[in-house]
């Protein structure tokens, strides 16, 4: 996939080693999680402090890139969870709406404009052809001061991964995803953490990335 030459991304950013329909690839079940216990924590708790989780009242949140958990301590009111595998998302016991879809075909979120307290993307972003449609798509469906929350560790699929996530480190990942939402318009500037313990901690990293909703 070339960039449009007004783009900050090199040709051949987006390109990925397999470049197969992604249906194929997600069409089995995979009811495990990608990250460690650690990791999950970090997410949850990001949740939590953003008021995001049960425990802030109700809430309509939208988990994209979803599978059979999504990492809040307690369900809001409503959650979307929108994925590629059904059976995945059947199994997500907080959800109350799942949606089927391949945002890397069709980035259009299909929601009302203001209509979610929330969106959450949570190790999947990397795996994003159009990034900047669907976070412009994010946007549009967020209440104004809403937040977009984008985690991410260092592990993936490199197969389904795109080529500039895996060419580069931690840190510019973090600038990649902030440069993402800047481009997507919308937002407030984004603000980028490790949200793991440093030093001795040897599991896997957690980071994210946050913005909201401008009025």
């Amino acid at each position: 996939m070339t960039t449009p030459a007004h783009d900050p991304f090199p040709a051949g950013f987006f390109d990925r080693a397999d470049p197969s329909p992604d249906a194929v690839f997600y069409a089995p079940t995979r009811l495990v999680t990608h990250i460690d216990d650690g990791a999950i924590a970090a997410v949850a708790e990001l949740y939590a402090e953003l008021g995001l989780d049960g425990s802030a009242g109700p809430r309509r949140l939208l988990d994209l890139m979803s599978s059979w958990v999504s990492h809040l301590r307690s369900a809001p009111g409503e959650l979307v969870v929108l994925g590629m595998n059904a059976a995945e998302l059947d199994a997500n016991p907080m959800a109350t709406e799942r949606i089927v879809q391949d945002l890397n075909d069709d980035p259009l979120l299909p929601l009302p404009d203001a209509s979610v307290d929330g969106v959450l993307c949570c190790v999947s972003v990397d795996y994003l052809v159009r990034p900047v449609e669907v976070l412009a798509e994010a946007a549009r469906v967020l209440r104004p001061g809403a937040p977009v929350v984008l985690t991410f560790s260092n592990r993936c699929f490199p197969s389904k991964a795109i080529r500039g996530w895996l060419e580069t480190d931690d840190a510019t990942h973090c600038a990649i995803v902030a440069t993402y939402l800047r481009l997507a318009g919308g937002f407030t500037e984004p603000e980028a953490s490790l949200r793991t313990p440093g030093g001795r901690h040897r599991g896997d990293p957690l980071y994210a990335v946050v913005a909201r909703r401008l009025g």
